[in-house]
């Protein structure tokens, strides 16, 4: 039986030869993670179930992202949690602060997930691994406390939408704009617990710090998961971060799709999305004239050193419009020194950005950037429902990191063509 890429995945992972949408599996965890937030909740769980052990030490990976450095006590205290777990249970990969960095863009970094894993984590945004062709998604830490204590889980297989994108990308467009652009064809609520699965002769082309983005903001259309077909930029990605090569699968050619969309990139312009949603979604061209008071650039979604790179390159010898806030924060410490070695650091320091710790930080109106009542943000990062950022009555645009560095400069959203 023909089967797409995910259900290869969850095959293998339930030691089955074919799997079907809508079918109830246990599966093999590969890897599972949770964070500052998610962690001391399934620990809670892990303790309440008795557990003496956790189910691979090599195999849990513990992050604090988003409240790091402590904010305050309770942060603090969320954290000392999970260190203390980590040191009981002998976790190989718990991140402490100097080496931690933003979740989903550490872990692929240092390697922790290959093409055709399995990755289950208590956050939304851990479909963000589909782009190296690994089944990843996120449960509650209930569900998690469980799998840190068993290495299983159950898992519904889902049905996929085929998305397929044609033609070449115009300037300035990107994975950001893409995957914004194809939130406003699905609505949040157009995939709900379903696989999508990018394809086509663009998706070839882009950078994995592109598909990253698209794939990290599969869960804003409910999807279960994003998967792309691992490739030569894949493989190329892998070297030197991990011993392990992956299982390089691909869909058959005549598997079963519970839709397939086509999407024309010719004639794109970037992409933005308005309060209070991100599939809210508006061409830059028709966005009209709205001021900024903050601008943020960072998060999982667009915090990788190619992001913080376009950026750069735009705003080189200029300035950040009076009253805006431009805060910038990279994904990971090797990110942070990299963009130190570029100049990159040098650069939005002197546009007059101000540059963070690697952690979540504004993306969820956690610290280092809340908004104010009244008050606008343009952000990189994946949502911007009510109060996400800050005050219930501040708005978030999102938009990509070149809309975002134009914005900055421009003190509205603007396009990156201005400059």
């Amino acid at each position: 039986m023909p089967m797409t890429i995910t259900e290869k995945i969850l095959a293998a992972h339930a030691g089955r030869e074919i799997v079907s949408p809508g079918e109830l599996i246990q599966v093999n965890v590969d890897l599972a993670l949770a964070n500052d937030i998610t962690a001391p909740l399934a620990i809670g769980v892990f303790d309440r179930l008795g557990a003496r052990e956790v189910f691979d030490r090599e195999r849990i990976a513990l992050v604090p992202d988003h409240f790091v450095p402590n904010k305050d006590i309770e942060s603090a205290q969320q954290v000392k949690l999970m260190r203390e777990f980590a040191r009981k249970h002998r976790i190989r990969h718990f991140f402490e602060l100097g080496e931690t960095g933003i979740e989903h863009v550490i872990l692929p970094e240092k390697g922790l997930v290959s093409p055709g894993d399995l990755v289950i984590g208590a956050d939304s945004h851990t479909c963000t691994y589909g782009a190296l062709g690994a089944f990843s998604a996120g449960v509650g830490s209930t569900d998690l406390g469980a799998i840190l204590a068993t290495g299983k889980t159950w898992l519904k297989v889902p049905a996929t939408i085929k998305l397929v994108y044609e033609g070449k990308l115009p300037p300035w467009v990107g994975g950001k704009d893409l995957i914004l652009y194809t939130l406003g064809l699905l609505g949040v609520a157009g995939a709900v617990y379903h696989s999508l699965e990018f394809t086509g002769e663009v998706m070839e082309q882009l950078s994995m710090a592109h598909r990253f983005t698209m794939a990290n903001m599969a869960v804003e259309a409910g999807a279960k998961n994003g998967i792309f077909a691992p490739d030569g930029t894949t493989k190329a990605y892998m070297e030197g971060r991990s011993d392990r090569p992956g299982n390089f699968m691909q869909s058959d050619p005549d598997a079963s799709y519970d839709k397939e969309i086509k999407i024309a990139v010719d004639d794109m312009e970037p992409q933005v999305a308005l309060p209070h949603s991100p599939d809210n979604v508006r061409p830059i061209s028709e966005m009209g004239s709205v001021s900024l008071d903050q601008v943020f650039l960072g998060s999982c979604t667009n915090g990788r050193l190619e992001d913080l790179r376009d950026a750069a390159h735009l705003l080189k010898g200029r300035k950040v419009a009076d009253g805006v806030r431009f805060i910038v924060i990279p994904g990971s410490p090797s990110i942070y020194k990299e963009a130190i070695k570029e100049g990159i650091v040098e650069t939005l320091l002197d546009v007059g950005a101000v540059i963070g710790p690697p952690c979540c930080g504004p993306c969820l109106g956690g610290h280092m950037g809340i908004l104010a009542e009244g008050e606008r943000a343009l952000s990189t990062s994946n949502r911007n429902f009510v109060g996400r950022m800050g005050h219930p009555k501040s708005e978030v645009y999102l938009a990509s990191p070149v809309v975002a560095a134009a914005s900055a400069v421009m003190g509205r959203i603007a396009s990156p063509e201005e400059l």
